[in-house]
Protein backbone atom coordinates (compact mmCIF):
# COMPACT_ATOMS: atom_id res chain seq x y z
CA UNK A 1 0.00 0.00 0.00
CA UNK A 2 2.82 2.35 1.26
CA UNK A 3 4.88 1.96 -2.36
CA UNK A 4 1.33 2.51 -4.14
CA UNK A 5 0.88 6.19 -2.45
CA UNK A 6 4.50 6.59 -2.78
CA UNK A 7 3.89 6.29 -6.63
CA UNK A 8 0.42 8.12 -6.53
CA UNK A 9 1.96 10.62 -4.37
CA UNK A 10 4.56 11.60 -6.78
CA UNK A 11 2.80 12.15 -9.75
CA UNK A 12 0.04 13.50 -8.23
CA UNK A 13 2.38 15.79 -6.82
CA UNK A 14 3.82 17.01 -9.93
CA UNK A 15 0.12 17.13 -11.61
CA UNK A 16 -0.83 19.03 -8.45
CA UNK A 17 1.64 21.32 -8.18
CA UNK A 18 2.46 22.22 -11.77
CA UNK A 19 -1.32 22.76 -12.40
CA UNK A 20 -1.53 25.19 -9.16
CA UNK A 21 1.79 27.04 -10.72
CA UNK A 22 0.09 27.28 -14.02
CA UNK A 23 -3.49 28.59 -12.45
CA UNK A 24 -1.98 31.02 -10.35
CA UNK A 25 0.16 32.59 -12.36
CA UNK A 26 -2.96 32.47 -15.43
CA UNK A 27 -4.71 34.34 -13.17
CA UNK A 28 -2.41 36.87 -11.57
CA UNK A 29 -2.32 37.90 -15.32
CA UNK A 30 -5.91 37.85 -15.88
CA UNK A 31 -6.58 39.69 -12.74
CA UNK A 32 -4.66 42.69 -14.04
CA UNK A 33 -6.18 42.32 -17.58
CA UNK A 34 -9.75 42.42 -16.81
CA UNK A 35 -12.04 43.84 -14.32
CA UNK A 36 -13.65 42.35 -10.82
CA UNK A 37 -17.09 42.70 -12.70
CA UNK A 38 -15.92 40.69 -15.90
CA UNK A 39 -14.81 37.69 -13.40
CA UNK A 40 -18.15 37.99 -11.41
CA UNK A 41 -19.95 37.48 -14.85
CA UNK A 42 -17.45 34.41 -14.96
CA UNK A 43 -18.22 33.25 -11.45
CA UNK A 44 -21.38 33.26 -12.23
CA UNK A 45 -21.87 31.30 -14.78
CA UNK A 46 -19.14 29.03 -13.84
CA UNK A 47 -22.18 27.63 -10.98
CA UNK A 48 -23.92 26.57 -13.80
CA UNK A 49 -21.13 24.66 -15.29
CA UNK A 50 -20.30 23.10 -12.53
CA UNK A 51 -23.85 21.87 -12.13
CA UNK A 52 -24.20 20.29 -15.18
CA UNK A 53 -20.79 18.92 -15.12
CA UNK A 54 -22.44 17.07 -11.72
CA UNK A 55 -25.13 16.32 -13.81
CA UNK A 56 -22.51 14.65 -16.35
CA UNK A 57 -21.10 12.46 -13.93
CA UNK A 58 -24.29 11.33 -11.59
CA UNK A 59 -21.54 9.37 -9.72
CA UNK A 60 -20.29 7.08 -12.15
CA UNK A 61 -17.04 8.21 -11.84
CA UNK A 62 -16.32 7.05 -8.27
CA UNK A 63 -18.12 3.97 -8.79
CA UNK A 64 -15.99 2.98 -11.87
CA UNK A 65 -12.97 3.06 -9.59
CA UNK A 66 -14.93 0.94 -6.83
CA UNK A 67 -16.16 -1.25 -8.71
CA UNK A 68 -13.23 -3.89 -9.84
CA UNK A 69 -15.49 -6.42 -11.41
CA UNK A 70 -16.69 -4.23 -14.23
CA UNK A 71 -15.45 -5.37 -17.29
CA UNK A 72 -14.00 -3.53 -20.47
CA UNK A 73 -17.27 -4.24 -21.73
CA UNK A 74 -19.16 -3.37 -19.03
CA UNK A 75 -17.38 -0.04 -18.82
CA UNK A 76 -17.88 0.89 -22.60
CA UNK A 77 -21.72 0.37 -21.90
CA UNK A 78 -21.55 2.71 -19.04
CA UNK A 79 -19.11 5.16 -21.69
CA UNK A 80 -22.15 4.96 -24.36
CA UNK A 81 -24.47 5.95 -21.52
CA UNK A 82 -22.86 8.75 -20.54
CA UNK A 83 -22.21 9.76 -24.24
CA UNK A 84 -25.94 10.43 -24.49
CA UNK A 85 -26.05 12.33 -21.11
CA UNK A 86 -23.37 14.46 -22.42
CA UNK A 87 -24.65 15.24 -25.51
CA UNK A 88 -28.26 16.22 -24.09
CA UNK A 89 -26.90 18.41 -21.03
CA UNK A 90 -24.20 20.23 -23.57
CA UNK A 91 -27.77 21.12 -26.01
CA UNK A 92 -29.57 22.28 -22.51
CA UNK A 93 -26.63 24.14 -21.89
CA UNK A 94 -27.04 26.05 -25.22
CA UNK A 95 -29.92 27.50 -24.34
CA UNK A 96 -29.73 27.92 -20.65
CA UNK A 97 -28.69 31.31 -21.33
CA UNK A 98 -32.08 32.73 -21.57
CA UNK A 99 -33.15 32.43 -17.78
CA UNK A 100 -29.75 32.96 -16.74
CA UNK A 101 -30.16 36.39 -18.97
CA UNK A 102 -33.47 36.82 -17.37
CA UNK A 103 -32.36 36.40 -13.68
CA UNK A 104 -29.66 38.43 -13.98
CA UNK A 105 -31.13 41.08 -16.03
CA UNK A 106 -27.79 40.96 -18.10
CA UNK A 107 -28.24 39.49 -21.98
CA UNK A 108 -24.41 38.73 -22.14
CA UNK A 109 -24.93 34.85 -20.74
CA UNK A 110 -26.91 34.07 -23.92
CA UNK A 111 -23.81 34.23 -26.14
CA UNK A 112 -21.48 32.26 -23.11
CA UNK A 113 -23.55 29.82 -22.93
CA UNK A 114 -23.41 28.69 -26.29
CA UNK A 115 -19.91 28.15 -26.10
CA UNK A 116 -20.01 26.83 -22.57
CA UNK A 117 -22.31 23.86 -24.18
CA UNK A 118 -19.55 22.31 -25.94
CA UNK A 119 -17.99 22.52 -22.83
CA UNK A 120 -20.38 20.93 -20.83
CA UNK A 121 -20.22 17.75 -23.49
CA UNK A 122 -16.70 17.20 -23.26
CA UNK A 123 -16.56 17.21 -19.48
CA UNK A 124 -19.17 14.95 -19.49
CA UNK A 125 -17.75 12.68 -22.31
CA UNK A 126 -14.54 12.71 -20.08
CA UNK A 127 -15.73 11.15 -17.20
CA UNK A 128 -15.32 7.54 -17.84
CA UNK A 129 -11.87 7.88 -19.44
CA UNK A 130 -10.30 9.72 -16.60
CA UNK A 131 -12.15 7.06 -13.73
CA UNK A 132 -10.89 4.45 -15.70
CA UNK A 133 -7.80 5.93 -15.58
CA UNK A 134 -7.60 6.45 -12.19
CA UNK A 135 -9.01 2.82 -11.30
CA UNK A 136 -5.97 1.56 -13.07
CA UNK A 137 -3.45 3.75 -10.84
CA UNK A 138 -2.45 5.31 -13.67
CA UNK A 139 -2.11 9.17 -11.76
CA UNK A 140 1.12 10.11 -14.46
CA UNK A 141 -0.73 10.27 -17.61
CA UNK A 142 -4.19 12.05 -15.47
CA UNK A 143 -1.84 14.79 -13.69
CA UNK A 144 0.01 15.23 -17.22
CA UNK A 145 -2.78 15.97 -19.14
CA UNK A 146 -4.49 17.95 -16.48
CA UNK A 147 -1.57 20.21 -16.44
CA UNK A 148 -1.13 20.54 -20.17
CA UNK A 149 -4.67 21.41 -20.65
CA UNK A 150 -4.25 24.11 -18.26
CA UNK A 151 -1.38 25.37 -19.82
CA UNK A 152 -2.84 25.43 -23.33
CA UNK A 153 -6.03 27.09 -21.75
CA UNK A 154 -4.38 29.64 -19.95
CA UNK A 155 -1.97 30.71 -23.03
CA UNK A 156 -5.45 31.15 -24.71
CA UNK A 157 -7.09 32.94 -22.35
CA UNK A 158 -4.32 35.33 -21.99
CA UNK A 159 -3.95 36.15 -25.90
CA UNK A 160 -7.42 36.62 -25.67
CA UNK A 161 -7.86 38.74 -23.15
CA UNK A 162 -4.92 40.86 -24.01
CA UNK A 163 -6.92 41.05 -27.81
CA UNK A 164 -9.88 42.62 -25.93
CA UNK A 165 -12.09 39.41 -25.63
CA UNK A 166 -13.02 40.48 -22.09
CA UNK A 167 -15.07 37.23 -20.19
CA UNK A 168 -14.83 35.46 -23.37
CA UNK A 169 -11.05 34.74 -22.90
CA UNK A 170 -11.39 32.87 -19.81
CA UNK A 171 -14.57 30.81 -21.23
CA UNK A 172 -12.86 30.05 -24.54
CA UNK A 173 -10.01 28.85 -22.40
CA UNK A 174 -11.77 26.53 -20.21
CA UNK A 175 -13.56 25.00 -23.55
CA UNK A 176 -10.34 24.02 -24.78
CA UNK A 177 -8.86 22.76 -21.86
CA UNK A 178 -11.54 20.79 -21.33
CA UNK A 179 -11.85 19.09 -25.17
CA UNK A 180 -7.54 18.88 -24.94
CA UNK A 181 -8.57 16.57 -21.87
CA UNK A 182 -10.80 14.22 -23.61
CA UNK A 183 -9.43 13.63 -26.92
CA UNK A 184 -6.20 12.57 -24.59
CA UNK A 185 -7.75 10.53 -21.96
CA UNK A 186 -10.05 8.67 -24.67
CA UNK A 187 -7.44 7.89 -27.09
CA UNK A 188 -5.68 6.48 -24.31
CA UNK A 189 -7.94 4.46 -22.72
CA UNK A 190 -8.87 2.52 -25.81
CA UNK A 191 -12.70 3.11 -24.84
CA UNK A 192 -15.47 1.88 -27.05
CA UNK A 193 -18.42 3.84 -27.11
CA UNK A 194 -21.61 1.52 -27.48
CA UNK A 195 -24.89 3.23 -29.39
CA UNK A 196 -27.09 0.82 -27.90
CA UNK A 197 -27.60 1.25 -24.52
CA UNK A 198 -26.91 -1.99 -21.91
CA UNK A 199 -28.85 -1.58 -18.41
CA UNK A 200 -27.00 -3.91 -16.54
CA UNK A 201 -23.66 -2.72 -15.78
CA UNK A 202 -25.96 0.22 -14.87
CA UNK A 203 -27.54 -1.80 -12.60
CA UNK A 204 -24.03 -2.81 -11.04
CA UNK A 205 -22.96 0.47 -9.55
CA UNK A 206 -26.40 2.23 -9.19
CA UNK A 207 -26.18 2.06 -5.25
CA UNK A 208 -22.76 3.29 -5.25
CA UNK A 209 -23.30 5.76 -7.98
CA UNK A 210 -26.93 6.62 -6.55
CA UNK A 211 -25.49 7.90 -3.18
CA UNK A 212 -22.50 9.84 -4.76
CA UNK A 213 -24.03 11.80 -7.03
CA UNK A 214 -27.13 12.65 -4.61
CA UNK A 215 -23.76 13.52 -2.00
CA UNK A 216 -22.26 15.60 -4.96
CA UNK A 217 -26.20 17.56 -5.65
CA UNK A 218 -26.48 18.27 -2.22
CA UNK A 219 -22.88 19.51 -1.81
CA UNK A 220 -23.15 21.63 -5.12
CA UNK A 221 -25.70 23.67 -3.62
CA UNK A 222 -24.33 24.20 -0.32
CA UNK A 223 -21.12 25.17 -2.16
CA UNK A 224 -22.51 27.11 -4.76
CA UNK A 225 -25.44 28.92 -3.80
CA UNK A 226 -23.26 32.06 -2.35
CA UNK A 227 -21.67 32.56 -6.22
CA UNK A 228 -25.14 32.19 -7.61
CA UNK A 229 -26.72 34.86 -4.89
CA UNK A 230 -24.31 37.56 -4.43
CA UNK A 231 -24.00 38.39 -8.10
CA UNK A 232 -27.99 38.89 -8.32
CA UNK A 233 -28.91 40.52 -4.90
CA UNK A 234 -25.42 42.44 -3.96
CA UNK A 235 -23.53 43.30 -7.19
CA UNK A 236 -21.50 41.38 -9.98
CA UNK A 237 -18.40 43.56 -8.47
CA UNK A 238 -19.33 42.27 -5.27
CA UNK A 239 -19.32 38.82 -6.72
CA UNK A 240 -16.03 38.88 -8.01
CA UNK A 241 -14.52 39.99 -4.79
CA UNK A 242 -15.85 37.41 -3.02
CA UNK A 243 -14.79 35.07 -5.72
CA UNK A 244 -11.49 36.05 -5.77
CA UNK A 245 -10.77 36.24 -2.07
CA UNK A 246 -12.69 32.03 -1.98
CA UNK A 247 -10.44 31.16 -5.32
CA UNK A 248 -7.34 32.32 -2.92
CA UNK A 249 -8.23 30.62 0.25
CA UNK A 250 -9.08 27.34 -1.77
CA UNK A 251 -5.31 26.89 -3.41
CA UNK A 252 -4.00 25.42 -0.13
CA UNK A 253 -6.64 22.97 -0.68
CA UNK A 254 -5.10 22.19 -4.16
CA UNK A 255 -1.96 22.85 -3.41
CA UNK A 256 -1.73 20.17 -0.39
CA UNK A 257 -4.76 18.23 0.39
CA UNK A 258 -5.66 17.54 -3.60
CA UNK A 259 -2.20 15.94 -3.62
CA UNK A 260 -3.62 13.15 -0.74
CA UNK A 261 -7.31 12.84 -1.80
CA UNK A 262 -6.38 12.41 -5.46
CA UNK A 263 -5.10 8.72 -4.64
CA UNK A 264 -7.01 7.88 -1.41
CA UNK A 265 -9.63 6.59 -2.69
CA UNK A 266 -8.10 4.26 -5.77
CA UNK A 267 -5.62 3.13 -3.33
CA UNK A 268 -7.88 2.57 -0.04
CA UNK A 269 -10.47 1.17 -2.35
CA UNK A 270 -8.74 -2.00 -2.10
CA UNK A 271 -9.01 -2.14 1.36
CA UNK A 272 -12.66 -1.69 1.83
CA UNK A 273 -13.42 -4.68 4.35
CA UNK A 274 -9.98 -3.51 6.58
CA UNK A 275 -12.12 -0.51 8.28
CA UNK A 276 -8.74 -0.30 11.18
CA UNK A 277 -6.13 -0.04 8.28
CA UNK A 278 -9.23 3.08 6.71
CA UNK A 279 -8.68 4.80 10.34
CA UNK A 280 -5.27 4.41 10.60
CA UNK A 281 -4.53 6.08 7.11
CA UNK A 282 -7.25 8.85 7.78
CA UNK A 283 -6.19 9.92 11.60
CA UNK A 284 -2.29 10.26 10.36
CA UNK A 285 -3.68 12.39 7.22
CA UNK A 286 -5.86 14.37 9.93
CA UNK A 287 -2.89 14.88 11.60
CA UNK A 288 -0.20 16.20 8.77
CA UNK A 289 -3.30 18.15 7.31
CA UNK A 290 -3.76 20.02 10.20
CA UNK A 291 0.25 20.66 10.59
CA UNK A 292 0.43 22.38 7.44
CA UNK A 293 -3.31 23.49 7.66
CA UNK A 294 -3.73 25.41 11.02
CA UNK A 295 -0.33 27.60 10.75
CA UNK A 296 -1.06 28.42 7.17
CA UNK A 297 -4.51 29.60 8.33
CA UNK A 298 -2.39 31.96 10.54
CA UNK A 299 -0.12 33.52 8.23
CA UNK A 300 -3.53 33.94 5.44
CA UNK A 301 -5.15 35.84 8.54
CA UNK A 302 -2.15 37.92 9.13
CA UNK A 303 -0.56 38.65 5.64
CA UNK A 304 -3.98 38.62 3.32
CA UNK A 305 -3.39 42.42 1.88
CA UNK A 306 -0.42 41.45 0.65
CA UNK A 307 -1.78 38.26 -1.46
CA UNK A 308 -4.16 39.61 -2.41
CA UNK A 309 -1.92 42.95 -3.83
CA UNK A 310 -0.62 40.26 -5.96
CA UNK A 311 -3.32 40.27 -8.24
CA UNK A 312 -3.49 44.46 -8.36
CA UNK A 313 -4.95 46.87 -6.05
CA UNK A 314 -8.23 46.79 -7.53
CA UNK A 315 -8.86 43.37 -5.49
CA UNK A 316 -8.18 45.48 -2.13
CA UNK A 317 -11.82 45.17 -1.09
CA UNK A 318 -11.48 41.54 -1.14
CA UNK A 319 -9.14 41.22 1.71
CA UNK A 320 -11.55 41.52 4.80
CA UNK A 321 -13.27 37.99 3.35
CA UNK A 322 -9.88 36.73 3.02
CA UNK A 323 -8.79 37.23 6.59
CA UNK A 324 -12.12 35.33 7.65
CA UNK A 325 -12.16 32.35 5.24
CA UNK A 326 -8.47 31.98 5.94
CA UNK A 327 -9.58 30.39 9.02
CA UNK A 328 -11.32 27.78 7.30
CA UNK A 329 -9.09 26.50 5.31
CA UNK A 330 -7.10 23.89 7.91
CA UNK A 331 -11.10 22.74 8.18
CA UNK A 332 -11.64 22.37 4.68
CA UNK A 333 -8.19 20.71 4.25
CA UNK A 334 -8.87 17.67 6.51
CA UNK A 335 -12.86 17.86 5.63
CA UNK A 336 -11.77 17.60 1.80
CA UNK A 337 -10.39 13.64 2.73
CA UNK A 338 -13.06 12.48 4.05
CA UNK A 339 -15.05 11.77 1.10
CA UNK A 340 -12.82 9.50 -0.06
CA UNK A 341 -12.48 7.46 3.21
CA UNK A 342 -16.47 7.27 3.39
CA UNK A 343 -15.96 5.73 -0.22
CA UNK A 344 -12.96 3.30 0.39
CA UNK A 345 -15.19 2.16 3.24
CA UNK A 346 -18.04 1.45 0.87
CA UNK A 347 -20.63 4.13 2.83
CA UNK A 348 -21.70 6.59 0.98
CA UNK A 349 -24.70 6.07 2.61
CA UNK A 350 -22.83 8.13 5.16
CA UNK A 351 -21.49 10.43 2.69
CA UNK A 352 -24.87 11.18 1.50
CA UNK A 353 -25.95 12.34 5.12
CA UNK A 354 -23.02 14.08 6.01
CA UNK A 355 -23.42 16.31 2.60
CA UNK A 356 -27.07 16.69 3.91
CA UNK A 357 -26.24 18.27 7.16
CA UNK A 358 -23.48 20.06 5.57
CA UNK A 359 -25.83 21.50 3.24
CA UNK A 360 -28.12 22.30 5.63
CA UNK A 361 -25.40 24.25 7.87
CA UNK A 362 -24.02 25.81 4.93
CA UNK A 363 -26.83 27.35 3.05
CA UNK A 364 -28.30 28.27 6.45
CA UNK A 365 -24.86 30.40 6.77
CA UNK A 366 -25.61 31.83 2.83
CA UNK A 367 -28.46 32.90 3.21
CA UNK A 368 -28.41 34.74 6.53
CA UNK A 369 -25.09 36.64 5.43
CA UNK A 370 -26.60 37.28 1.96
CA UNK A 371 -29.79 39.19 3.87
CA UNK A 372 -27.34 40.93 5.83
CA UNK A 373 -26.15 42.19 2.58
CA UNK A 374 -22.29 42.12 3.26
CA UNK A 375 -20.11 39.42 1.39
CA UNK A 376 -17.75 39.35 4.97
CA UNK A 377 -21.25 38.31 6.59
CA UNK A 378 -21.18 35.53 4.03
CA UNK A 379 -17.56 34.59 4.92
CA UNK A 380 -18.34 34.24 8.53
CA UNK A 381 -21.21 32.82 8.59
CA UNK A 382 -19.23 30.37 6.30
CA UNK A 383 -17.00 29.90 9.04
CA UNK A 384 -19.61 28.92 11.59
CA UNK A 385 -21.39 26.15 8.99
CA UNK A 386 -17.79 24.93 8.19
CA UNK A 387 -16.82 23.90 12.11
CA UNK A 388 -20.23 22.57 12.37
CA UNK A 389 -19.51 20.62 9.41
CA UNK A 390 -16.82 19.41 10.82
CA UNK A 391 -17.86 17.99 13.73
CA UNK A 392 -20.42 15.90 12.01
CA UNK A 393 -18.43 14.57 9.40
CA UNK A 394 -15.91 13.48 11.88
CA UNK A 395 -18.49 12.09 14.12
CA UNK A 396 -19.71 10.13 11.37
CA UNK A 397 -16.54 8.61 10.13
CA UNK A 398 -15.35 7.94 13.89
CA UNK A 399 -18.61 6.41 15.14
CA UNK A 400 -20.45 4.98 12.27
CA UNK A 401 -17.58 4.09 9.83
CA UNK A 402 -14.70 2.66 12.33
CA UNK A 403 -16.91 1.99 15.39
CA UNK A 404 -14.96 3.98 17.75
CA UNK A 405 -15.47 7.55 19.38
CA UNK A 406 -15.11 10.95 18.34
CA UNK A 407 -12.61 11.59 21.50
CA UNK A 408 -9.82 9.34 19.09
CA UNK A 409 -9.90 11.92 16.90
CA UNK A 410 -9.37 15.08 18.50
CA UNK A 411 -5.63 14.22 19.77
CA UNK A 412 -4.41 14.52 16.27
CA UNK A 413 -5.46 18.49 16.60
CA UNK A 414 -2.96 18.86 19.77
CA UNK A 415 0.03 19.49 17.89
CA UNK A 416 -1.09 21.47 15.26
CA UNK A 417 -2.64 23.51 17.15
CA UNK A 418 0.72 24.32 19.31
CA UNK A 419 2.25 24.60 15.34
CA UNK A 420 -0.69 27.65 15.05
CA UNK A 421 0.05 29.16 18.72
CA UNK A 422 3.42 29.86 17.58
CA UNK A 423 3.13 31.34 14.30
CA UNK A 424 0.23 33.74 15.60
CA UNK A 425 2.49 35.01 18.02
CA UNK A 426 5.25 35.38 15.89
CA UNK A 427 3.29 37.70 13.52
CA UNK A 428 1.72 39.65 15.97
CA UNK A 429 5.13 40.59 17.15
CA UNK A 430 6.79 41.12 13.24
CA UNK A 431 6.80 44.80 12.56
CA UNK A 432 5.65 45.99 9.27
CA UNK A 433 8.26 45.90 6.58
CA UNK A 434 8.88 49.28 4.70
CA UNK A 435 9.49 47.81 1.39
CA UNK A 436 7.70 46.50 -1.61
CA UNK A 437 5.03 44.36 -0.76
CA UNK A 438 6.25 41.05 -3.12
CA UNK A 439 9.44 41.75 -0.80
CA UNK A 440 7.77 41.69 1.83
CA UNK A 441 5.45 38.71 1.19
CA UNK A 442 8.71 36.52 0.17
CA UNK A 443 10.52 37.58 3.86
CA UNK A 444 7.43 36.97 5.88
CA UNK A 445 7.09 33.25 3.33
CA UNK A 446 10.39 32.45 4.56
CA UNK A 447 9.27 33.18 7.96
CA UNK A 448 6.85 30.96 8.26
CA UNK A 449 8.76 28.48 6.74
CA UNK A 450 11.40 28.18 9.49
CA UNK A 451 8.82 29.15 12.18
CA UNK A 452 7.07 26.15 11.13
CA UNK A 453 10.34 23.73 10.07
CA UNK A 454 11.03 24.81 14.09
CA UNK A 455 7.46 23.87 15.18
CA UNK A 456 7.64 20.31 14.09
CA UNK A 457 11.17 19.64 15.37
CA UNK A 458 10.21 20.78 19.36
CA UNK A 459 6.76 18.26 18.92
CA UNK A 460 8.72 15.50 17.86
CA UNK A 461 6.71 15.29 14.56
CA UNK A 462 9.87 15.78 12.24
CA UNK A 463 11.79 12.87 13.87
CA UNK A 464 8.14 10.52 12.98
CA UNK A 465 7.75 11.51 9.66
CA UNK A 466 11.24 11.01 9.16
CA UNK A 467 10.75 7.43 10.75
CA UNK A 468 7.69 6.31 8.77
CA UNK A 469 9.87 7.32 5.65
CA UNK A 470 12.67 5.22 6.34
CA UNK A 471 10.98 2.82 8.25
CA UNK A 472 8.87 2.06 4.96
CA UNK A 473 11.42 1.55 2.64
Amino acid sequence: MFEQFKSGLLYTAIGKYSNVVVQLSVQVVLSNLLLPAEFGIVATVNVFLVFFQLLADIGIGPAIIQNKDLTRSEINSIFGFSMYIAIVLGIIFVFLGYPISWFYDNSVFISISRILGICVFFYGALVVPQSLLLRMKNFKLVNFTTVGSALISGIISISLAFAGFSYYSIIIGNTVRAMVMFIIFYNQTGTKFKFKIDFEPLKKIFAFSRNQFLFNFINYFSRNLDNLLIGGTISQAALGYYDKAYTVSLYPNQVLTGLITSVIHPIMSDYVDQKEKIKFVYLRLSSILAMIGMPLSVFLVFNARDIILVFGEQWLPSVPTLQILACTVWIQMILSSTGGIFQSGNRTDLLLLSGVLSSVFNISGILTGIFLGRIEYVALLLLCAFSLNFIQANYLLMVKLFESNLLEFFPVLFKPMLLAIMQAVVFLLLPEFEMHFLIALIIKGVIFAVVWLIGIVITGEFRRIKKEIMGNR
